[in-house]
């Protein structure tokens, strides 16, 4: 997978996006495209994300831990479509033995389940609750545009039909991926996820995104990468560096149980 990115990444370049592929690059992304059969053997799991205490201090890790490391199976797990995911929170001084060449899998059943290494970037932002969360009422003075006209907060050319999709767009769940924050629901009405341990109610801990942003979203993309916004030529694309997507474009959120880390986390597609 990883080689067949860099041949079409190459072939972008000299072609401005059309991937035309010289006959040596297409022989190659034909035999890889063939496939072969799936191991009978264990399967490596995938590194999906390293992140530091020092970095995003929302994490609250167990005891002395101050490094979480979250892996997943590149084959989807019943009863929903998607990997299956492993939590290791650990100590980055006692790491002294690292591996200069990882195991990686014989095989994956999708591209999208392998992540293309990137650098994280990460920041606080405020975000609010999906509507689908808020009262009724809270619900319909959204739908009322006079409201945010009166509050500044729209432009006149803008939401003219559906004010609360403004609230949607622009002010609640933020896309991407994002550590802690709210759920977005979508795929299902909002829905408590509960600890199968202690039966508690569990806190959303990370959110693996298939995108930073899409259409309706761009007002969350950084200032930094403003500039690349409107482009898809280029490999990867500037609103998915880490190349991933899960259950067909939407989020694999993982929660974690606030009473133990003993406790096993969950993982719900939205």
């Amino acid at each position: 997978m990883r080689l067949e990115r860099r041949i079409r990444a190459e072939a972008a370049s000299r072609s401005q996006g059309n991937f035309q592929f010289t006959r040596e690059e297409a022989a190659i992304v034909d035999r890889i495209d063939a496939g072969h059969p799936w191991p009978e053997e264990p399967v490596a799991m995938l590194p999906v994300a390293q992140l530091y205490v020092r970095d995003i201090p929302l994490l609250d890790p167990p005891g002395q831990a101050d490094l979480l490391q979250v892996l997943w199976c590149p084959f989807d797990h019943p009863p929903e479509p998607k990997p299956q995911t492993a939590l290791f929170w650990r100590s980055a001084i006692a790491i002294t033995d690292i591996l200069t060449v990882p195991p990686e899998p014989a095989a994956v059943q999708f591209e999208d389940y392998v992540p293309e290494p990137c650098l994280l970037s990460p920041e606080q932002i405020t975000e609010y609750p999906n509507a689908l969360e808020l009262s009724e009422d809270v619900q319909e003075l959204l739908g009322d545009r006079s409201n945010w006209r009166s509050a500044g907060a729209i432009p006149d050319n803008s939401y003219v039909l559906a004010p609360e999709e403004f609230y949607q767009n622009e002010l609640s769940v933020s896309p991407g991926w994002k550590v802690g924050g709210w759920t977005r629901w979508g795929l299902t009405d909002p829905d408590p996820q509960f600890c199968p341990a202690c039966d508690g109610q569990m806190d959303p801990l990370l959110t693996i995104a298939s995108a930073e942003w899409d259409a309706a979203t761009r007002s969350w993309v950084p200032y930094e990468d403003q500039a690349h916004v409107t482009s898809y030529v280029t490999d990867p694309d500037p609103a998915n560096p880490a190349m991933v997507e899960v259950g067909g474009g939407y989020d694999l959120q993982l929660y974690t149980c606030p009473e133990s880390p003993d406790h096993a986390h969950t993982g719900l597609i939205q």
